[in-house]
């Protein structure tokens, strides 16, 4: 449910819960949430869109001399903070940002996402619907407050107390995000020791992808509580699951699900099969989005549940594309390789689009594999015609690079600094001595 908040219902409850301070919240190109926190004196001018800041520092933006920009508060996102002290409650806003003639800054994320939904209204779609789940580590804190690698438990998938030490803490978060108007639908710890997912209600793409970022916000802060340091790193260990963010999605026309035939034999629409064959066409290219740490990679590997296959099923969870059971105005794709690091904004901009260019092109989706992938043999893959996704940064940068419909998903501001930043990363990597080759070579060789 979309939440609605007036001007005036924001400035009443500034007077209601005692707001003091009001962060107002922005992203940068590689997802990281900035903010610039104003007293209550100055919220009615930024509410006016008259609050300027700094584009210059920020990561992604823009050259010094060109730095004024401004930022937009969209008021439907309006959120208390339960974490206030005795100078009253701290409040947020997500923000848009904008040029100082007006127009929309190419390379906001947040602009970049409404650019593409444009695309789908243009179609007759009234709404994009999301769904993540996303999953995070707990680690230990030393007496520095710096985060260790011991965990805080030995638990596993859907384990309870004592075994799952964390419970608490991931009770805590469930419990502040409700008190912040999120409607979570389940929490649970995961597979690995430490490793918790939390999963909420979808909503329309704009605000799903504020809630990953508010989402994150909350569970570092309520980790650190508990002596425990949050890390939504997507492999932060050898030998067990990575973190994902599996993100379910389906298209809307009014209030009818455009995914949905109830003739179909799996219940999928035509529009469904395009949009699936669409993401399956350019998923080369949008990982390097959805995916995009050097470490991403580390955990889109055989053996541990993340897909690495080009593929769709309605049967298992082997493939890229799932297509949970549910029917009716429930029906949805659920994209099973996007990991927590990933901009929630861009992430979503760039799986729109694919899908959007499968149903503009009425792109044709394969036989759905509703076989074990990973018990498939290469030549059984060959004969199938199943790809793999990238298995590095580098490769996955490439594609990307190679594919129009995902780089003008981006626009040329966003896709130049993001591969500028990539490639950065990349050669940092490459350069760097790792401790695995000391460990390999210093006394053999």
């Amino acid at each position: 449910m979309k939440r609605t908040f007036s001007r005036d219902d924001i400035l009443q409850s500034v007077e209601e819960n005692d707001v003091r301070y009001i962060r107002l919240q922005f992203t940068d190109l590689l997802g990281a949430i900035k903010n610039v926190e104003i007293p209550r004196s100055q919220l009615v001018k930024a509410l006016d869109n008259k609050l300027m800041f700094d584009g210059s520092s920020i990561e992604g933006f823009v050259r010094i001399e060109e730095s004024d920009m401004y930022l937009h508060p969209d008021p439907s996102s309006w959120v208390i903070y339960p974490w206030g002290g005795k100078e009253g409650a701290v409040a947020g806003l997500m923000c848009d940002v904008y040029m100082p003639d007006g127009t929309p800054f190419a390379g906001d994320p947040r602009g970049i996402l409404k650019r593409v939904l444009k695309e789908a209204h243009d179609l007759g779609f009234t709404a994009f619907n999301v769904g993540p789940e996303p999953e995070f580590f707990l680690f230990k804190t030393d007496e520095s407050d710096k985060p260790t690698l011991e965990l805080n438990d030995n638990g596993g998938y859907f384990d309870l107390a004592p075994v799952d030490l964390g419970e608490n803490c991931r009770r805590d978060i469930v419990l502040t995000l409700d008190q912040m108007g999120f409607e979570m639908e389940a929490s649970h710890h995961e597979v690995a020791p430490g490793q918790h997912e939390i999963d909420f209600q979808y909503a329309d793409a704009v605000q799903a992808a504020d809630n990953i970022q508010l989402f994150k916000i909350v569970v570092k802060n309520v980790a650190r509580r508990y002596g425990l340091h949050a890390t939504f790193m997507p492999k932060p260990l050898y030998g067990v699951n990575g973190s994902g963010m599996h993100t379910h999605q389906s298209l809307f026309r009014g209030k009818e699900n455009a995914f949905f035939d109830e003739k179909d034999a799996l219940g999928l629409s035509d529009v469904a099969r395009h949009y699936i064959a669409g993401l399956l066409k350019h998923a080369r290219a949008w990982t390097a989005v959805t995916n995009p740490l050097v470490n991403s990679y580390k955990r889109l590997v055989p053996g541990y549940e993340a897909p690495v296959y080009v593929a769709w099923s309605a049967k298992n969870r082997s493939p890229l594309i799932r297509i949970p059971a549910s029917r009716g105005s429930s029906t949805r794709v659920e994209v099973r390789c996007p990991d927590p690091s990933a901009n929630p904004y861009l992430a979503l901009s760039v799986m729109l689009k694919a899908g959007l260019d499968g149903i503009k092109n009425k792109m044709t989706a394969p036989d759905p594999i509703d076989c074990n992938i990973y018990g498939m043999d290469e030549s059984e893959r060959v004969e199938a015609k199943i790809e793999t996704l990238p298995s590095t940064l580098y490769e996955a940068l490439h594609e990307l690079r190679q594919n129009p419909v995902i780089c003008d998903a981006l626009g040329e501001h966003a896709l130049t600094h993001f591969l500028e930043a990539k490639e950065i990363e990349w050669n940092m990597f490459c350069t760097q001595v790792h401790p695995w080759e000391r460990e390999q070579y210093l006394q053999s060789y």
